[in-house]
């Protein structure tokens, strides 16, 4: 069927659109990841002198990355309304995020809605997939300390206690509060035949929204962060409560991400821009700790339960076009997350700018060396 003029000029239009967003990220990369990198260099002395100073910096840069990331979407229409409880009330405390995992796209969501979360980006410390360690963002998320895990039964336990090693050596060291990771250990598409068949086999619910999670990491994290004290239910009320509240993970924050359609966002949309303005929803639920447990087949039983409510709420989202509301409430109440453009405008300019100082430097150094 031919296409009509209108038609042609629609598909013509997109393709600069996306030629032109990629030309722009390309040249963001070029400018933003070497500047971050180079700093850092710059700042070395700083590291040993006063190491919490060094990487507070290095935070706020890295938060000034992500929110690069989080304008290419952004500015494409790609926003986020956000359900449940507001974890703004816990974004100084220590957490660990679990995040259901459909696309790429699932890591540039959070990316841009925890921007307005306080410090919770530039202190964050992300748990993902080690092909992600030969991204253009690879670099980055080595200096900042991110953990790259290997998926596959043969690298399991060596992971596992790698993992553990660099959470002693790097959480508490860099002042790190919260923890992400997608305990499903892959995107939907690829690991739901396999969950439904292990589900079948061991008599546990048939689930399509989301597979049922693993435990290794999420067990590691809790065993290696959680303060012994908290690892239960404390003897001394309040007052214990309050005084160990700076003590180890605090929270468990449930983080259900739903796209509408059920058609995820992944990162070639995130960066081309074809895709119609999409609402993302991004449902929160936030777990004590304290109310966690720790023996492994009972925190097993706990997170199953919590991939089951997120395959609730993702049905019901699929069927009306929002989240249900909490338990004893008759209405689910949604907040609209907002960016400034002055601010992402900002940074963008500062990005430019750095790179072309370091290329103005370096081109000094050149002809005062030849």
């Amino acid at each position: 069927m031919a296409l009509t003029l209108e038609q042609a000029q629609r598909v013509g239009y997109t393709c600069l659109k996306a030629l032109l967003r990629f030309a722009f990220m390309v040249a963001n990369n070029l400018v933003a990841i070497p500047s971050y990198v180079l700093y850092l260099i710059v700042l070395q002395p700083l590291r040993i002198l006063d190491s919490k100073s060094f990487w507070y910096i290095e935070g706020v840069l890295f938060k000034w990355l992500l929110a690069m990331v989080a304008s290419w979407g952004w500015w494409a229409g790609y926003t986020v309304v956000e359900w449940g409880d507001d974890v703004k009330a816990v974004s100084e405390d220590e957490a660990m995020v679990l995040v259901n995992h459909q696309a790429t796209g699932d890591v540039c969501t959070l990316m841009m809605c925890l921007q307005d979360k306080g410090t919770v980006v530039r202190q964050m410390m992300w748990l993902m997939d080690h092909i992600f360690k030969y991204t253009n963002f690879g670099i980055v998320s080595l200096i900042h300390g991110d953990f790259f895990i290997r998926q596959g039964k043969t690298h399991r336990d060596q992971q596992l206690v790698l993992l553990k090693d660099h959470l002693e050596k790097y959480y508490r060291s860099r002042n790190r509060k919260w923890i992400v990771l997608f305990p499903e250990g892959g995107f939907l598409r690829k690991r739901r035949e396999t969950s439904q068949a292990f589900a079948k086999k061991n008599n546990l619910p048939f689930l399509k929204h989301v597979t049922l999670p693993r435990l290794g990491a999420t067990q590691v994290i809790l065993k290696t962060l959680v303060a012994p004290q908290e690892n239960g239910t404390p003897s001394g009320g309040d007052a214990v409560r309050k005084e160990s509240k700076s003590k180890g993970l605090q929270w468990v924050i449930d983080t259900t991400i739903a796209y509408p359609k059920a058609e995820p966002i992944d990162i070639q949309t995130w960066i081309l821009g074809y895709r119609q303005p999409t609402v993302t929803h991004v449902h929160y639920r936030i777990f004590p700790v304290k109310d966690v447990p720790a023996d492994p087949e009972a925190l097993t039983n706990w997170l199953y339960q919590r991939f089951i409510e997120k395959e609730n709420l993702l049905t019901h989202f699929y069927e009306t076009g929002a989240f249900p509301p909490p338990q004893g409430q008759t209405k689910a109440i949604s907040r609209e997350m907002t960016l400034s453009n002055l601010w992402l405008v900002a940074i963008q300019s500062f990005a430019f700018l750095s790179g072309g100082m370091w290329y103005c430097l370096f081109q000094y150094l050149y002809h005062c060396l030849f």
